[in-house]
C-alpha cells in the first residue's frame, strides 16, 4: 500500500536577525497559516512566537526545523513567496 505524502511548503531563513540576544529565523508556509501553526507547534515553537504571518524562532531551533522538513531559503525569497502565495501581512504604517 503506497501512503501519499504532501510536499512541506514551509520556509525557514538563516538565523540572522538579533534581538534578546539571542538570534532568530522567520518560519513561513507558502500555502496555510494552519500548516504553519501545526509544523511550529509540532516543533515547540510557544504561541506567542507567532507574529502577523511568521513566527520568530530561535536559533537553536534552525536545525530542528530543517530536519523536520523546512525548506531553507534566503531572506529575500522567504518575503517573495510569502507575498506571492497571498499570505503576506505587512506591519500597519501609524504615524506618530
Amino acid at each position: 500500500m503506497c501512503t501519499r505524502i504532501e510536499p512541506v511548503a514551509l520556509l525557514i531563513d538563516p538565523p540572522a536577525w538579533p534581538g534578546r540576544g539571542r538570534l532568530w529565523s522567520h518560519l513561513v508556509s507558502d500555502v496555510s497559516h494552519a500548516e504553519l501553526h501545526e509544523f511550529a507547534r509540532e516543533l515547540g515553537a510557544p504561541e506567542r512566537a507567532f507574529d502577523r504571518d511568521h513566527y520568530d524562532v530561535p536559533a537553536d531551533l534552525y536545525a530542528r526545523a530543517l530536519e523536520r522538513g523546512a525548506e531553507p531559503v534566503s531572506s529575500r525569497e522567504l518575503v517573495v513567496r510569502l507575498t506571492r502565495a497571498g499570505l503576506r501581512r505587512r506591519k500597519r504604517y501609524s504615524p506618530r
